[in-house]
């Protein structure tokens, strides 16, 4: 008896659902034997937090432009922002290239639904990020600018980003089993994102002839729409958002179609 094809609906919740089983196998293998286990999600942030605020707080004594001369909490709340949005690419765009190779038991099969595979590191950065931002929106409303309104435009924000790092991931998971390189410079690849967004200062700063660099780069726009809605109580900007949510849904169809093409020689590389 032929099998009925499932309903586009019901395909979809069965791969969310493989994906966020995926998901949760990858963070239990993480602190699997670990003496905090499940509190090291929640910890790290607070350390994170806590070790960049005495980095530079008091020891850099360094000062965000536009807040007041001692606001060294100020400096990193906002710097906090910026690495928990590279941290989403740094994790999932960063691990890509080595992907196919670290699964190739799933790649040989030819029924796994791969680009489930892909999101996989993506969606365990996604709540090492969630924990960072909840802490985020937490500080800053007990001890720095209070809370915001505008924080309910987070999910908003985080959406277009997810689908173009999503997007990302495939072309440098697929492109990583041709070229076994592509892991090395990846790894400078995230560095350069790192130095050349707005992570360690406003788009203020920017001199004039490298604003066109910094404001191409795929974190910045995230990076100060977060800040806006988090730290300022600022909604997104509907004109920003529609042209970067463009741009993320170009990146994730160009993606999606170079991994479909060339998935076809996994097997035969892996």
């Amino acid at each position: 008896m032929a099998t009925l094809p499932q309903p586009m609906s019901m395909r979809a919740a069965n791969l969310f659902a493989l994906w966020r089983t995926l998901v949760a196998q990858d963070l239990k293998a993480r602190y699997r034997g670990t003496l905090l286990g499940w509190a090291w999600p929640m910890l790290l942030p607070m350390l994170m937090l806590a070790l960049y605020g005495f980095v530079f707080g008091t020891v850099f004594r360094a000062r965000w432009p536009g807040l007041a001369e001692g606001d060294h909490l100020g400096f990193t709340l906002n710097l906090f922002a910026g690495l928990l949005v590279h941290g989403l690419l740094a994790e999932s765009v960063g691990l890509a290239p080595g992907l196919m190779q670290r699964n190739s038991n799933f790649v040989r099969k030819m029924v796994f639904p791969l680009p489930v595979l892909v999101a996989v590191p993506l969606g365990t950065a996604l709540v090492h990020s969630l924990l960072g931002l909840a802490l985020l929106v937490g500080v800053n409303g007990f001890f720095a600018g209070g809370w915001h309104l505008s924080v309910l435009a987070v999910p908003l924000v985080l959406l277009p980003y997810l689908m173009l790092l999503y997007g990302l991931a495939l072309v440098f998971a697929a492109l990583g089993v041709y070229l076994r390189d592509l892991g090395q410079f990846t790894g400078i690849l995230v560095v350069a994102v790192l130095f050349t967004g707005n992570v360690f200062f406003p788009l203020d700063m920017v001199p004039e002839a490298l604003q066109g660099i910094v404001h191409f780069n795929p974190i910045t726009w995230p990076t100060e729409t977060l800040r806006d809605c988090i730290l300022h109580g600022r909604w997104p900007d509907p004109g920003r958002f529609a042209g970067y949510s463009l741009v993320a849904a170009v990146v994730f169809a160009v993606g999606y179609k170079v991994f479909s093409v060339l998935r076809r020689g996994f097997a035969d590389l892996l």
